[in-house]
């Protein structure tokens, strides 16, 4: 089973402040195609939220970028998956993601001007810190198909890549 998630899979940015509903499970590469598709779509959101309720420009484009590289991915994923015939499972991990990102939505709701930028961006850096921490600390050493571990491992290359973006507009935003 070959599974194209590159940056898919490092959307696994998880809101849960490194809370993995599997616990001491190892999850299987189906359940590890569902976390990522799901981490995606999460950071397409928040970055779909931004674009909308945001007015300073570097914040926007920083999510515009969010938007562009999440969906692209994932819709490699869809096709792929689709193509290969194999069904992601869903799991507890993704169920927690979802509801987690639907909380940190709400919040983010409330705030406005210069509070909600400082709080998206600085949720963008903790989403991202812990999406590579999650790939280098357990879907990579727990993806078996050696495809599917390559472009994890891909997908952690570029998503360190999100995170330094995230905090260099972070600094600016100070």
């Amino acid at each position: 089973m070959t599974i194209r998630l590159t940056t898919a899979a490092a959307a696994i940015a998880l809101l849960l402040g490194g809370n993995w509903a599997l616990a001491g499970d190892k999850p299987t590469d189906p359940q590890i195609a569902h976390i990522a598709y799901t981490a995606g779509v999460i950071d397409v959101e928040a970055a779909k939220q931004a674009i909308a309720t945001s007015k300073n420009k570097t914040v926007v484009e920083f999510a515009e970028s969010m938007v562009r590289d999440h969906e692209s991915v994932n819709k490699q994923a869809l096709d792929l998956v689709k193509k290969l015939n194999v069904t992601p499972e869903d799991n507890d991990t993704s169920k927690a993601l979802s509801q987690a990102a639907e909380t940190k939505r709400s919040e983010l709701a409330k705030l406005t001007g210069a509070d909600f930028d400082k709080a998206y961006v600085e949720n963008e850096v903790a989403y991202h810190k812990q999406v590579n921490g999650a790939l280098e600390t357990l879907l990579i050493p727990s993806a078996q198909n050696a495809e599917l571990k390559s472009l994890l491992e891909t997908g952690l290359k570029l998503f360190q890549g999100h995170q330094q973006h995230a905090e260099h507009v972070a600094t600016e935003l100070k």
